[in-house]
Parts: structure tokens; C-alpha cells; sequence
């Protein structure tokens, strides 16, 4: 096991590029196996969840090959309808692969799968999606199995407890392309990493009208062929690294950050005292303003809202932004898990229902804490960056599955920040951890 020990005081400076969009590229690589035909796949981040995601597609019959550290070639000419347990639990985005062997097989079987714990996140949605399209589903010993002999394109309504569903969309999406008829998705998820999928699929011959709008509309095809795509960059990504240019007093170029899917994100910032310039096509400059950070209220909310992947950016940020500010979470209401290790480290935050309450302008101090997940484990790092002494992180692991190099591009800007063996814990910690 692998820690971070993060050393606060350094302001981060320079220029940095963003990798491509995890949330894109895995129902992305699903998508592949909607063909027989080979397809070239762009701007691939390096990442555990696209590895898991690779391993998956050659477990049942893929023929899968990085060719450099971006690019990738998967050729699905024989699949299989199953997935393995061992792999799927592993990863919630494994979901994906429902829709494309359903559109292309007519039947799956999926394990229910794992590798989230920010909260319940249910596919009943997913398969109210298939079941309009004329499938049967079941769920038997923890699988969910997909009998889509008689799919045919049909109305579908995707609206649920906390809006539109994007994996859910992505699934619809991916088995309608090879319905026979129409298909209308109303309430689809309209986030930038759907678009992204709607133009791959539109470049394997697929036919999609309204294409960013909540109403899509399908003409299914006999056949669809290999394609070249090259993936977003990461829109969650270049946020974090606005928010550490910010909570550092630093200045950071992020090449690669599409100002067009950062809107909310761009506005909530400029409420906390955080300047985003443009610097040429697809690059901002992150910096404080002249007069210093402000308290700021977010709710989240499904594109084009703020995203909840950066809430917990956010709150790092209100941590040492004077005032009160409010983080309300209407996606996950349960996503606060950062909050008790952010405590550790000095941070006034208390928990009313789904909201985070902030009283900012603390100084905090460094101190041993633990990663939750994937965009908690971003957040404390962060914290790191603006605490006094040293922080460790434990399970750094979450990190991984979503930021490509992350702790080489914060070095590269000129954080303190090491990757270390859990045995370098220091005593005291290894000694806690024991107890």
C-alpha cells in the first residue's frame, strides 16, 4: 500500500494539461463492442479504472492493445455476453457495458457492481431504460440478467430522486443505436462526457438527433462499424487544478480546460475570489484575485449545474476562505466524508442534513488522515497543500482511478508532495492505525 505525504506552504505555479475524461472514456471503451470492427480510441487517461475497464473487454473476447500511453485499439469480433465478478466489483462504470451488449448480443449478464461508497446509486433506472426497449430483466445471485431478443426502439423517460442519470443515458443510448424503429430518451443526461459518447457513436455510423438537449432521438441501425476517437480532456480534472492554483496563492495555466464545460464550476468561483482568464483556445489561468478569497453557497446539481465531483474540492477551499459558506448536496446527500478528516486537520465544518456548514478563514495544520474516495482523496490533498506541516494520506488508491499522475503534475508545479510506502508511515501513525 502506497501513502502521500504532503508538505503545505508552496504555492503552486507553471502550467499543467489536463488528461482525458475518466467519466467519458469508460462507457467510451463499452461502446467499442457495439461493432465487430476495430476501433482507435484518444487521449486515454492512465489510469486503475481503465485498466480494470481493458481487462473486462478481454475477458470476454476483446482483443485489447495500448498502443502508446494515451491510445488504446480494441477489436470485439467474438464476445460473449458475460462478465467476471472479480473485475466487475471492482468498478461502478462497469455498468456501461450493459447497454452495448444488449444492443448487440440481445442478451447480458452483469454482475451488480461495486467500487463506490459515496452512497446508494441504484440501476433501476437502467433497466427501466431497457425495459422500454422490449428487454426483460432479472436479477439472480447478484446478477442482473438481460434478455433483449424482442428490442425494439420505444419512449423512455430517465428523470429520477436526483435528475437524469448519466450511466443510465449512456446504457439507453448504446442498446438503442441497434434497436429496429425510433427511440425518444426524454430527461436524457445532457453532461459533456454524453456528447462525448453521442459523437463516437455517431462516427460508427450511428443516427442521433439532439444531441445536448435533455430529448434525444434515435434511428436504429442494422450495423455499426469500428471508429477513431479522440476523448475530452477532464473537465473535473482542470477544476482542481483551478481550485489548487487558488488555495495555494498560486498561478496555474491548465492546458486542455474547455471554459464551455466549466460554467457553473467558473461561476461559483468567481463568487469565492478565484479569477479564471482565458489564455488561447481550451487553457485558463487560475489565480486569486487582488482582493483575496470569499465565503461562497453551492448546491449541486446535474449538468450544467456545479458538478459533484467538485464539491469536495470546494470545501477544502471554504475552509480557508473568510466567511460562511454553505456546500448542499443534491446528488449525493451523504457525500461528506472528507469532512471528519478535514476536522483532523483543524477545519470548522459541521454536517446539517445535506449540507456542509463552513467557517472559514482557519489556519489548518497538517495531521494524518484517511481517504473515502476518488474526489475526497483530491480534496485533502489539497488541504495538504494549504496546511502547516505535514499531511499523510492513507488509501490513496481512490485517487488512482481518476487522476492521471496527479502528484507528478502537482510536483511539476511545485508541490511538496511524496508517494511513499505505507512502512514510511511515521510511527505515531503506524501505531494509530494498529490501535
Amino acid at each position: 500500500m502506497e501513502v502521500f505525504r504532503v508538505r503545505g506552504g508552496s504555492a503552486l505555479n507553471g502550467r499543467t494539461t489536463v488528461s482525458g475524461a475518466k467519466n467519458a472514456a469508460l462507457p467510451i471503451f463499452a461502446a467499442t463492442l457495439l461493432s465487430e470492427e476495430t476501433s482507435i480510441l484518444e487521449n486515454i487517461p492512465n489510469l486503475s479504472d481503465i485498466r480494470f475497464m481493458a481487462e473486462i473487454l478481454r475477458h470476454i473476447g476483446s482483443e485489447v492493445e495500448q498502443i502508446d500511453d494515451t491510445t488504446w485499439e480494441i477489436t470485439p469480433a467474438a464476445i460473449e455476453h458475460r462478465a467476471p465478478y472479480e473485475l466487475v466489483r471492482k468498478m461502478r462504470a462497469s455498468i456501461c457495458l450493459l447497454g452495448p451488449l444488449v444492443g448487440r448480443l440481445r442478451k447480458a449478464n452483469i454482475p451488480l457492481p461495486g467500487g463506490c461508497v459515496i452512497g446508494q446509486r441504484p440501476i433501476d433506472l437502467h433497466l427501466k431504460a431497457l425495459s422500454k426497449l422490449g428487454a426483460k430483466a432479472t436479477i439472480r445471485g447478484g446478477n442482473v440478467c438481460i434478455d433483449a431478443t424482442d428490442l425494439r426502439g420505444g419512449s423512455i423517460f430517465l428523470g429520477g430522486r436526483q435528475g437524469s442519470t448519466v450511466t443510465g443515458t449512456a446504457n439507453a443510448l448504446m442498446a438503442a443505436v441497434l434497436a429496429p424503429g425510433f427511440t425518444r430518451i426524454e430527461s436524457a443526461a445532457c453532461e459533456p462526457e454524453i456528447l462525448d459518447l453521442c459523437r463516437m457513436l455517431q462516427g460508427m455510423g450511428a443516427r442521433i438527433d439532439g444531441i445536448g438537449s435533455h430529448v434525444l432521438s434515435i434511428e436504429g441501425v442494422d450495423k455499426l462499424s469500428g471508429c477513431r476517437h479522440k476523448v475530452i480532456p477532464d473537465r473535473i480534472e482542470a477544476g482542481t487544478y483551478c481550485i489548487a492554483a487558488a488555495i495555494t496563492d498560486g498561478e496555474i495555466y491548465v492546458e486542455g480546460a474547455r471554459s464551455e464545460h466549466l460554467g457553473a464550476f467558473a461561476d461559483k468561483m468567481d463568487q469565492a475570489g478565484v479569477e479564471l482568464t482565458s489564455n488561447g483556445p481550451n487553457c485558463l489561468v487560475a489565480r486569486r484575485k487582488s482582493d483575496g478569497l470569499r465565503s461562497l453557497e453551492i448546491i449541486t446539481l446535474p449538468y450544467p449545474g456545479f458538478p459533484t465531483d467538485l464539491q469536495a474540492q470546494a470545501c477544502a477551499l471554504s475552509c480557508i476562505s473568510p466567511g460562511l459558506s454553505i456546500l448542499t448536496e443534491r446528488i449525493y446527500p451523504n457525500r461528506f466524508m472528507h469532512v471528519p478528516e478535514m476536522l483532523r486537520m483543524g477545519a470548522n465544518i459541521s454536517i446539517e442534513g445535506s449540507s456542509a456548514i463552513v467557517r472559514g478563514d482557519t489556519r489548518l495544520s497538517g495531521a494524518p488522515v484517511m481517504a473515502s474516495d476518488l474526489r475526497a482523496s483530491a480534496a485533502l490533498i489539497l488541504a495538504g497543500l494549504a496546511a502547516q506541516g505535514d499531511t499523510w494520506i492513507q488509501r490513496i488508491y481512490h485517487l488512482d482511478r481518476g487522476y492521471d499522475r496527479f502528484d507528478e503534475k502537482l510536483r511539476m508545479l511545485g508541490g511538496d508532495i511524496e508517494r511513499l510506502s505505507e512502512s514510511e508511515l511515521p510511527k505515531s501513525v503506524q501505531q494509530e492505525n494498529i490501535s
